[in-house]
């Protein structure tokens, strides 16, 4: 653990921009790709940028700096990085002043860094997940030097305390709790962007909770790779299950999230912690990614299919009311039909309130880059909409039995319908019902009238 002093550069920054901005105040367009963890990043790039005086802009053409903070996970993601990037080229002709700056995951490999300094000299900063504590500093050595600067430091094992953050909501925020990953699984760049396991002391967090409770937060998302892993590497004998329970001794009206639960170390002490606490939400996120043993060893999981349900029964029978969700790649390399269809099965014995699926996208550098794809696009894509159809039927399913129940939600914003609110439940179901703005960040109390396949339509009570 090491605490950051942006003194220095909070006012050497300010004092630039002063000479540098377009408007007023100088402005920073931030956009964000990919996770949770990347959505808690930008929060803290953020939170730096407004000590040195920067407002926000929705609107790239109106900022001082635009910085796209990258997702490596999926190719798709990659892909819309570059297109957007490409798309700065004009801004920075019009307005030679404006600072272009890329980060996170995706800038954490060498070969997307190389593309980026090759393809986009226009682009100004790179640095990678591993560098965001200086990034202060980066900027500032930008403005005085006016040299590209290309920063990776993945080797840095250190958690950064001190860093502000500016939260995107006044009532739901995210506390991160842990950075990287060991699990290695092959198919997942993770563990070689974010590097490998390090916890946050957990004074700190506790600290940072008690804050966001006090300030009104009401659904507090505590982030990790794996937040299983808690503890590891930290003096104190602390796990998940004993954070867990130290947080949810805080007094307030709040709900306790995490994300994300990995089924190898999801043990039966935290299931039972969660079963008796007063403030975690009823959701367990819980990826599965397929329902073969063969696949899953291929994955290098970790766990069998027989352990997952287990781990599951355990959960159900500790929590009856509990919403499960999960992520399931379909087309992994080596995966037959018959492999496809044990994973339809899984899902059909589990019944998961939702599902988040993924065609299998190489990525370089992981093992299941070098595996043989024996699997078509065009089949891939026939098994992920019969798994979609299966999960739709289920869900609806799920839906069609919350008629007539009362829920406690929290009130999160207006849809597109004017009069018409959206929340979520305990378990992280939407819920739309007729309402006022000003009830947004409260919690409710709703009537389920109607069921959609994803969507509950319920009356304030």
């Amino acid at each position: 653990m090491q605490k950051e002093n942006f003194t220095e550069y909070i006012e050497l920054l300010s004092d630039i921009m002063r000479h540098r901005k377009l408007g007023e105040v100088p402005k920073a367009y931030i956009r964000t790709y990919g996770c949770q963890q990347n959505v808690a990043d930008s929060e803290r790039i953020k939170g730096m940028l407004s000590l040195a005086g920067f407002e926000f802009s929705d609107v790239p053409e109106k900022a001082d700096l635009i910085l796209f903070n990258t997702c490596a996970v999926r190719e798709h993601a990659e892909d819309r990085v570059f297109g957007n990037v490409g798309a700065l080229k004009n801004i920075k002709q019009r307005y030679p002043s404006v600072t272009i700056a890329l980060c996170g995951c995706m800038m954490e490999q060498e070969h997307i860094a190389d593309k980026i300094y090759k393809t986009f000299p226009f682009v100004n900063i790179v640095f990678g997940t591993h560098s965001l504590h200086k990034f202060l500093k980066l900027y500032y050595d930008y403005l005085t030097k006016e040299k590209r600067i290309f920063k990776k430091d993945n080797d840095d094992l250190l958690v950064h305390e001190g860093i502000p953050s500016k939260r995107n909501s006044t009532f739901k925020g995210f506390l991160p709790i842990m950075y990287g990953c060991d699990n290695f699984c092959s198919y997942c760049i993770v563990p070689h962007v974010r590097g490998r396991e390090r916890s946050r002391q957990s004074g700190d967090i506790l600290s940072e909770a008690k804050k966001m409770i006090a300030d009104g937060y009401k659904d507090i998302t505590l982030l990790g790779q794996n937040v299983n892993s808690y503890g590891k590497g930290l003096e104190e004998n602390i796990c998940f299950a004993d954070l867990i329970q130290k947080i949810d001794l805080i007094e307030g009206e709040y709900w306790l999230r995490f994300m994300t639960s990995h089924p190898k170390d999801c043990t039966k002490a935290l299931i039972d912690v969660i079963s008796k606490s007063k403030h975690v939400s009823k959701h367990i996120h819980l990826p599965v990614q397929s329902g073969s043993n063969k696949v899953l060893k291929a994955m290098n999981r970790k766990y069998t299919r027989e352990h997952y349900l287990e781990t599951i029964s355990y959960i159900k029978e500790k929590i009856p009311d509990v919403c499960l969700t999960s992520d399931v790649i379909v087309g992994f390399p080596g995966e037959t039909y018959e492999d496809f269809k044990e994973t339809v099965s899984l899902l059909k014995e589990v019944k998961f309130t939702s599902l988040f699926t993924f065609i299998f996208s190489k990525r370089k550098g992981t093992k299941a880059a070098e595996m043989y794809e024996n699997v078509s696009h065009e089949t891939k894509t026939k098994w992920f909409e019969e798994l979609l159809d299966e999960q739709t039927k289920i869900s609806a399913e799920i839906s069609r039995a919350c008629i007539g129940k009362n829920f406690k939600i929290l009130a999160e914003s207006e849809t597109a319908k004017s009069g018409i609110m959206f929340g979520k439940t305990s378990g992280n179901v939407r819920v739309e019902f007729q309402g006022d703005k000003e009830l947004i960040g409260t919690f409710q109390y709703v009537v389920i009238a109607d069921a959609g396949n994803w969507v509950l339509k319920g009356k304030l009570v």
